[in-house]
């Protein structure tokens, strides 16, 4: 079923899985650091079964900005 994207009013898109939204936002160097808040907020809602995703984010979130 189709949601609303980040609070987006009448405009929807299909939601991906969460290990997919990760992956593309800690390839993105564009990726803003609210997004991966977001984001980290989200796996951490999901319960334990996520510390590979979690690392992953923490790793993104913690790594230097490279010019």
């Amino acid at each position: 079923m189709p949601q609303s994207f980040d609070g987006v009013q009448g405009r929807s898109v299909p939601e991906k899985p969460l290990h997919q939204l990760v992956a593309e936002a800690v390839q993105s160097h564009a990726t803003p650091i609210s997004q991966l808040l977001r984001l980290m907020g989200r796996v951490n809602a999901e319960g334990g079964a996520n510390e590979g995703l979690r690392a992953q984010l923490r790793a993104r979130i913690g790594a230097p900005l490279q010019a």
